[in-house]
């Protein structure tokens, strides 16, 4: 009996790209000797995504589409299509084609090999060279402070055993930070070096906002020391103030006509302190939003509609 693996591709707004996507991962399927189910799960698509995978589901039985009642993001939508899967293995794969389709063969081979987890792991990119740069420097900074082996410079693309995805399943981290969620699991993680080419149709739909909520989330989920940092930061602040309060106190103290307080250091000191403060509080608020979402306990994404479920 064959084996069923089931490929997940999260996509919002991909009308250029999705066609496409499913015909070739169809193609790469046929090649190989697996059963395989196609899930692409879309955010709530405001182009015609959505209409693309009606027509494709009517002809291909593989392909299950999940629209979400809304756009819940692209960190919680990923996961929920991954726990909808029910093959012995589920492979991630983005829509843009910044994931090569011929990984999928790779992938398999590691995974029938005995690894659990197989992931992509980026060695150079089209993408723009300060962009590249960045990343890569945010990979490397998340890697030093964190408590457990993050591996460098992987998307979250790979494949995932179904037992780790039950593990997954039973964390129900209602806003995983998916890279790290894999290492949290298990360090024994194979990576499989490739070039990422460029976005073949579209635009990217991150941006600055996205970016920094994936950075921060990777940040405070997997490390203290931020928290470290700013009791040290607080600590000395304090310390400092109180010296500097001191010291002019008893000058003004013993000199008390010869001496005056200026206004500048008084302006300097105040507005040193309060942007230290706000940048501190504006920190741990990160740690109590993050709290607050993991007690709320949200379903990750809320479905509109199933097609050949």
């Amino acid at each position: 009996m064959k084996k069923k693996i089931s490929i997940v591709t999260p996509t919002f707004n991909e009308e250029l790209n999705i066609e496409k996507l499913c015909d070739l991962i169809s193609e790469e399927m046929k090649k190989l000797n697996y059963e395989y189910e196609h899930i692409v799960i879309d955010n709530s698509s405001t182009d015609s995504t959505v209409s693309i995978l009606r027509k494709k589901a009517l002809i291909d039985k593989n392909l299950k589409v999940i629209i979400n009642s809304r756009n819940f993001g692209h960190i919680k939508s990923p996961v929920h299509g991954i726990l909808q899967a029910s093959g012995e293995a589920v492979i991630l794969m983005t829509s843009d084609f910044q994931d090569p389709v011929s990984l999928i063969s790779i992938y398999l081979k590691e995974w029938e090999k005995g690894h659990r987890v197989v992931m992509a792991q980026k060695i150079s990119s089209d993408e723009n060279s300060k962009m590249n740069f960045l990343r890569k420097l945010f990979y490397k900074t998340i890697k030093c402070i964190s408590e457990v082996s993050l591996p460098a410079n992987i998307t979250g693309a790979g494949l995932f055993d179904k037992k780790i995805v039950e593990e997954i399943r039973n964390i129900n981290d209602p806003y995983p930070y998916f890279r790290g969620l894999i290492s949290e699991i298990t360090n024994e993680i194979k990576l499989v070096p490739f070039h990422q080419p460029k976005r073949l149709g579209g635009k990217t739909k991150n941006n600055l906002y996205t970016l920094y909520d994936i950075g921060v989330l990777g940040v405070i989920k997997h490390s203290k020391l931020p928290l470290r940092i700013i009791t040290f930061i607080g600590m000395i602040a304090s310390i400092t103030s109180f010296l500097v309060a001191a010291v002019f106190f008893f000058r003004k103290l013993f000199n008390w006509d010869s001496f005056t307080v200026g206004v500048a250091p008084l302006i300097i000191g105040f507005f040193l302190i309060a942007s230290i403060q706000i940048f501190l509080l504006g920190f741990v608020g990160e740690y109590v939003m993050s709290i607050l979402t993991q007690t709320r306990k949200l379903p990750l994404v809320i479905e509109k509609e199933r097609i050949n479920f």
